[in-house]
């Protein structure tokens, strides 16, 4: 049986759930998502991934500030949802609009929990080394990512993979798991686990200031490092341009042979020493540009040693 669904979403990663939710049956009443923000050159206001694709299928669209007035409430009520379903929406649901839908309010969440619960779990897992990440559906409370879990899907992470990767991988899979977890809640057998109490951590936003590589650091985690914040906000480092320094970010990597100072560039090919070991750069953006293959950038920024990198 089809449900009445309310969509609360705002990424990206929030659109393949939306989709999928449509093409198994279920009426879309309404989406939710954050308000347009302003991008580009022009800097005109820019509806966000989900509000695009809302309308698109002709779904009524609300962008609400806060959700923690009677009056927004009553909005929410006015839909007569069987149940909610909420991706990466970047709003606070207060006890009183979990509280209406009937059956509950469904989030989607990239980690397998209580391993990340928070803002940035796709980057944290990366930048951690964790051998697996994967989604996870459970149905909310007032906690933080603190809800009973319905279904989940793991995921292998490999040292390859950037935070964009496991992004595009992660999004369809976590479509297919809600699918499958609202067809149980209609049929009335969705079963519900609380989450463990231990392996509690914390996915925090990423924050400008974690970005500068540390050369210091062992290779693996420099790679990890770096294929975590690509490609945004990015991982950058320093180098010498006509005798001025000029940032770079780093947005793909590989472990490499090698060994020098922290820093130091040992071939030609970019291969950089790290703590212990060395990762080869494979793929780089300048300030103001776009994205480059390393070959590419050498030719017209030749790295040489004994250079190092800031």
């Amino acid at each position: 049986m089809p449900l009445r669904l309310i969509f609360m979403g705002t990424p990206d990663f929030a659109v393949p759930t939306l989709l999928e939710l449509m093409a198994h049956g279920h009426e879309i009443v309404a989406v939710y998502t954050r308000v347009p923000k302003p991008a580009g050159r022009g800097m005109k206001l820019q509806p966000t991934p989900v509000e695009q694709e809302a309308r698109r299928l002709g779904i009524p669209v609300l962008t609400p500030t806060t959700l923690k007035t009677p009056e927004a409430l009553e909005e929410f009520r006015t839909h007569n949802a069987d149940a909610a379903v909420v991706v990466a929406y970047g709003m606070i649901l207060p006890q009183a609009i979990l509280d209406a839908p009937p059956l509950g309010c469904f989030n989607l969440h990239g980690s397998l929990l209580p391993r990340w619960r928070g803002a940035a779990p796709i980057n944290r897992a990366i930048m951690a080394g964790d051998a697996e990440s994967g989604v996870m559906v459970m149905k909310m409370d007032v906690g933080l990512d603190t809800g009973d879990v319905a279904m989940a899907e793991r995921l292998a992470i490999t040292d390859t993979m950037t935070a964009a990767d496991l992004h595009d991988a992660l999004a369809p899979l976590g479509a297919d798991l809600m699918v499958r977890a609202m067809g149980a809640l209609a049929r009335g057998g969705l079963q519900l686990q609380k989450q463990s109490e231990d392996g509690v951590t914390y996915a925090a936003k990423i924050e400008k200031a974690e970005a500068r590589i540390n050369w210091q650091r062992p290779a693996r985690e420099v790679l990890r490092h770096i294929h975590g914040l690509s490609p945004f906000p990015g991982a950058w480092c320093e180098i010498a341009s006509d005798g001025e320094p000029a940032r770079i970010k780093i947005l793909r990597c590989e472990p490499a042979d090698g060994a020098g100072a922290p820093g130091e560039v040992l071939d030609d090919g970019l291969t950089i020493a790290c703590g212990n070991a060395a990762i080869r750069i494979l793929e780089l953006q300048r300030a103001g540009k776009a994205p480059m293959k390393a070959a590419d950038f050498l030719r017209g920024t030749p790295l040489k040693p004994p250079t190092r990198l800031g």
